[in-house]
């Protein structure tokens, strides 16, 4: 579990290709602190387990299902990403509740500068997912808890898919977001709150309850 606050940006620096699989190495420092075989990092957004590390940096495996509904699936050395410790149980919870379980991909459309932030449009590479977002309402970009400020229409209706969200000048400085260019894909998880209450909305009322 992950709260969306990044502690640092890594940078991948190998990444061995098996089958369907992949085996990457992350460079960074400050998530080295007190790393231990087993734990879960959040490499931009997407939950992996440390399989070996070292003083500069730490393995993980990639299994397809990642590698097909994420970025991970065609990072290239020296790509810059995002990295979040998972949180301890007596920690804050500063962002919101992120699983490092990634639904999709959207794609930046446009950057727009404010006085002192930028908005940033995205579309949803999978349209469908917009029933998870609401305006005010949370959602994590590339393992960075972020609140969507704008929405566009419903998936279907022509103009669906896009979301807006506003980054002031801390999460430009020190996340991979600072970089993103129209064109660019980032992963997304939407607030799991939402997908639980779409899943028993789906379900139905429980029979044979007292």
């Amino acid at each position: 579990m992950f709260t969306g606050i990044v502690e640092e940006k890594g940078r991948v620096a190998a990444v061995e290709r098996q089958g369907d699989a992949a085996r990457v190495r992350i460079a960074c420092s400050t998530v080295l602190s007190d790393v231990a075989h087993g734990d879960s990092i959040a490499v931009s957004g997407v939950c992996l387990t440390v399989t070996d590390h070292d003083d500069e940096g730490f393995w993980a495996d990639c299994m397809k299902v990642t590698l097909d509904y994420t970025t991970l699936g065609d990072v290239t050395v020296g790509r810059v990403v995002n990295l979040e410790r998972a949180v301890r149980a007596d920690g804050r919870l500063g962002g919101h509740i992120v699983q490092g379980h990634v639904d999709g991909t959207a794609t930046v459309v446009s950057r727009t500068p404010g006085e002192e932030w930028e908005v940033v449009r995205l579309r949803l590479d999978d349209p469908t997912l917009t029933r998870h977002l609401a305006k005010k309402g949370s959602v994590t970009l590339d393992g960075t808890s972020l609140t969507v400020s704008e929405l566009g229409g419903r998936a279907g209706d022509g103009d669906g898919g896009w979301f807006e969200v506003s980054l002031i000048p801390t999460t430009l400085e020190l996340t991979s977001l600072g970089g993103l260019q129209p064109g660019d894909r980032v992963n997304v998880e939407c607030d799991v709150l939402s997908k639980y209450v779409e899943r028993l909305l789906e379900a139905g009322p429980a029979t044979g309850a007292p």
